[in-house]
């Protein structure tokens, strides 16, 4: 078996043992990590996140509350 056909029904599993949460379950995995390197970056300057994210800073402190990450 080639690696290709192995990841992509291994993806298939996936999507059918998740269906109707796919999308949530991939999000919430990769917003924590991207919002902590993210507040790394600006150094905590929210404002600046939110700019650099495309969202209101409102939006960023309820994702940031959300993943235990807002001080």
């Amino acid at each position: 078996m080639d690696i290709e056909k192995a990841v992509s029904e291994i993806n298939e599993l996936f999507f059918k043992e998740n269906e109707g949460r796919v999308y949530r379950y991939l999000t919430d995995s990769m917003e924590r990590p991207l919002l902590i390197k993210l507040m790394e970056y600006t150094k905590g300057n929210q404002l600046k996140a939110a700019r650099v994210l495309g969202i209101n800073r409102n939006t960023l402190r309820t994702k940031l509350k959300k993943h235990g990450l807002l001080r």
